[in-house]
């Protein structure tokens, strides 16, 4: 059935603010070529984008024959959107304008097994102190998403897999969030949005289905398949620290010892037991992460027999759980990312890909991570900003 006149407009209007988002400032030429649009319904089409605020002339067209064109762009303020990343340790907040651009940021400690203010208080606390770097009110922002580790479960509504963060259990905590703030609120799972941010920004571009290993804190994977994000029955696909593997002890009632045995394993907490047990020298203090990722990428620049025996026996670790992954999944890609996998670099992306050929009849391709800087929270905020681009850019309304 043919589309109505708005329909058509409304499509034509969102492929041409697509196309400015992805291109950067365009003529209104350029944009009839890249639409398909005739001169005059592109004029029409950016004189209607204009009038309604999702675009603005910026600048004109140099260096080329003829006259100058105008330019035109997504109107930066046509909305906002932000993200929470949550770990025990502290609240990262981010504001972005509906361009991507973050415009305001701001990191709330949470130490301690007991939070001194409730978690309502913490989410708006660092939710307000990004809005205010952003020189923005809370009611500015349209879309806030927010990543945990483990999930919340959508039959309770209750975090499961997650045991470690504190204050987060509480039956009430949705319906307390939403009270609480004024925009829709979306709650994620951590691993899954750096495989958003990877997607989108990184290394799986293009690539509808991939496995993203993560190892940091936690052990963790997301699953995309068919471009989606692969979540589970209760939200706890890609929960793999609890994967039993040949190689460790089986750990029974994994939910209460918040461990399993892939997390044993190859976790970033077995890193340094794992060096003390090769005779390594100087193993640095602090948290278990920061010591695994300074052990894996001193063992990936050193030619001490014992630091590549660390490498080596680490990558083993990390490609027995992958291949169970892999052999089930079967997928095009696998991405590597945390600071445990990424301090390894090259070095380490190559032994486990060597290691993976051995013990996986399926041959996919191994990357390493390509959002450099919090993935966790890019992905919140890419996640929170296709929502708010659906809304805002849809001028059928």
């Amino acid at each position: 059935m043919a589309g109505t006149p708005s329909t058509l407009r409304a499509m034509n209007d969102r492929a041409a603010l697509d196309l400015l988002l992805e291109h950067g400032p365009l003529s209104r030429t350029r944009i009839g070529k890249l639409t398909g649009l005739s001169k005059p319904t592109a004029s029409q089409l950016l004189a209607r984008l204009e009038a309604a605020g999702l675009v603005l002339a910026t600048g004109t067209t140099e260096g080329r024959p003829g006259p100058n064109a105008q330019l035109y762009e997504v109107n930066p303020a046509a909305g906002h959107a932000a993200g929470l990343d949550v770990t025990p340790e502290r609240i990262l907040a981010a504001v972005a304008d509906i361009t991507g651009r973050t415009v305001g940021s701001y990191e709330l400690p949470t130490p301690g097994r007991r939070p001194a203010q409730p978690v309502v208080q913490q989410v708006t606390d660092a939710l307000d102190g990004a809005v205010k770097a952003a020189g923005l009110a809370r009611a500015d922002v349209h879309r806030l998403v927010i990543g945990t580790p483990g999930a919340f479960d959508p039959g309770t509504g209750r975090l499961r897999y997650a045991s470690h963060l504190p204050g987060w259990h509480t039956p009430a905590l949705l319906g307390e969030l939403a009270a609480a703030l004024p925009m829709p609120v979306e709650y994620e799972n951590d691993v899954n949005l750096v495989a958003v941010a990877e997607q989108r920004l990184g290394a799986a571009r293009g690539h509808e289905d991939f496995v993203l290993l993560w190892n940091e804190g936690g052990l963790g994977a997301a699953l995309v398949l068919g471009g989606r994000l692969h979540r589970g029955w209760t939200g706890g696909a890609g929960e793999v620290g609890f994967l039993p593997v040949p190689g460790a002890p089986l750990v029974r009632h994994v939910t209460k010892a918040n461990s399993g045995g892939y997390q044993e394993l190859a976790g970033s907490q077995a890193i340094p037991k794992l060096a003390r047990e090769l005779g390594v020298d100087d193993i640095p203090s602090g948290p278990y992460a920061e010591v695994a990722a300074a052990l894996v990428q001193r063992a990936a620049e050193s030619e001490d027999p014992r630091h590549q025996r660390l490498l080596e026996t680490y990558a083993t670790r990390l490609a027995t759980g992958l291949a169970s992954l892999v052999s089930v999944l079967d997928p095009e890609l696998v991405v590597l990312s945390g600071a445990s996998l990424a301090s390894g670099g090259e070095v380490l992306r190559s032994l486990v890909q060597s290691e993976l050929a051995e013990l996986a009849a399926a041959r996919p391709r191994l990357v390493l991570g390509d959002v450099p800087e919090h993935p966790v929270l890019r992905g919140a905020l890419e996640s929170a900003l296709a929502a708010t681009r659906d809304e805002v850019f849809d001028t059928s309304r």
